[in-house]
């Protein structure tokens, strides 16, 4: 009776016991195989890296009558402006992998050791003080560092995510433009990437001249631009297309920023992909394709009616910010590219851009559709219209309230 206990012990222990030469043998088969999956990966990022800078010389960095020094990272090129302590240009280029890249912001804001003069840094843009909690207490200048080449870009990378963090790669921007129009544009040129599954090359740049302000209690006394330029270029498709953004909060959407690459070059004063054939430039440099640029959400979205074919006194959808809410009547003219009956009968229309993106909206409620002898919804969808009324605000949208079919009026007609 006494063995017992001791048999059973035993038995747990030997049934436990998991490891065999068989068991093993194949773990370390695995081990091996991950330790290979490493390093090719490595392997793999560092042939994209030398993939990206053949791209860069292939094409070309900007060229002036300046002299410039251009210096090199790993994912991008610059060139760097003493006077303004920001870059002249910064060219890079986005790659499918973004699409499964899972780097992250790294926020290893440092200067730029390449940059022989020394770069701008955190004492430029904002001030801080250790508490005696080991919290910091912040005192900002009232400028975002604005990435030109964006982190996001290099999510593929941790590497060339983390050189993206240089202040050689940074220009101050107000966070209105910051965090909103630039991130979208930024946005704008990732998804490009992804729903083509092709790379882009991408010049980024502050307008820079002798008559701007400066971050005067920054150390280096920083330039503040009036304006930013991005332009891309898909040698793979033969497009490319420019933005010329205004350094302000922007209400309008981004395509009416489109320009050719031809205009980003006369603003910035530098031929911008040099070593580019001269039909090949002739073609892309030339264009303004913005539709094929446009994310999925607003591939139905239209520019607005150019107010020099609308009637006297009437706006399109891009002028009625101004006209909210002053209790007079306007007449505003546009594309009708969506609509939507409620179930309780309301009668919901947008111009130009549909919903998430309108930009300007129109309301029937179901108590007023006794004064239309037509299916509003029906009968208006995809046609250019005008309507009369006051333009009042719903959901931070310009919004008017139609309540009889005399407010509608198709442009033809006029």
């Amino acid at each position: 009776m006494q063995l017992i206990p001791v048999f059973l012990l035993i038995s747990c222990c030997c049934f436990g016991q998991i490891e065999t030469p068989e068991i093993n043998s194949i773990q370390r088969k695995i081990d091996a195989l991950e330790q290979s999956k490493e390093i090719l990966k490595t392997e793999l990022e560092a042939a994209k890296l030398n993939w990206i800078q053949h791209q860069i010389k292939k094409i070309g960095v900007p060229s002036s009558d300046n002299i410039e020094e251009v210096i090199n990272h790993l994912a991008f090129s610059l060139s760097y402006n003493e006077e303004h302590e920001q870059a002249n240009w910064v060219m890079h280029v986005i790659l499918p992998a973004i699409s499964d890249g899972n780097a992250t912001r790294s926020n290893d804001f440092r200067e730029d050791p390449l940059v022989t003069t020394g770069t701008s840094l955190e004492q430029d843009y904002f001030l801080k003080e250790k508490k005696p909690d080991g919290k910091y207490k912040y005192d900002g200048f009232g400028y975002d560092r604005g990435h030109l080449a964006p982190s996001a870009d290099f999510r593929w990378s941790e590497q060339a995510l983390s050189e993206s963090y240089f202040y050689s790669n940074m220009s101050p921007q107000i966070g209105d433009f910051n965090r909103y129009k630039w991130a979208e544009l930024e946005n704008w040129m990732r998804e490009y990437v992804t729903k083509n599954n092709t790379s882009l090359v991408i010049l980024t740049a502050p307008i820079l001249s002798d008559d701007l302000d400066k971050i005067e209690r920054g150390i280096n006394k920083v330039s503040i631009p009036k304006y930013f330029v991005k332009a891309a270029l898909d040698i793979e498709n033969n497009r490319g297309i420019g933005f010329i953004l205004p350094h302000e909060k922007i209400e309008r959407p981004l395509e009416y920023f489109a320009v050719s690459i031809d205009s980003v070059e006369s603003t910035m004063g530098y031929d911008l992909f040099s070593n580019l054939t001269d039909s090949l430039e002739n073609k892309i440099e030339a264009e303004t394709p913005y539709l094929e640029w446009l994310p999925e959400s607003q591939k139905d979205d239209i520019m607005a009616i150019s107010l020099k074919s609308l009637p006297k006194g009437a706006v399109n959808t891009q002028r009625v910010n101004g006209i909210m809410n002053d209790g007079r009547k306007h007449i505003v003219c546009g594309n009708v590219v969506s609509t939507k009956k409620h179930k309780k009968g309301h009668v919901f229309i947008n111009l130009d851009k549909k919903f998430p993106n309108q930009v300007f909206s129109l309301s029937i409620f179901e108590s007023n559709i006794k004064n239309f002898d037509y299916e509003p919804e029906i009968y208006l969808i995809n046609k250019q219209v005008c309507f009369k009324g006051e333009i009042g605000e719903y959901g931070n949208t310009p919004n008017m309230i139609l309540e009889h079919s005399k407010q509608i009026k198709l442009l033809e007609e006029y």
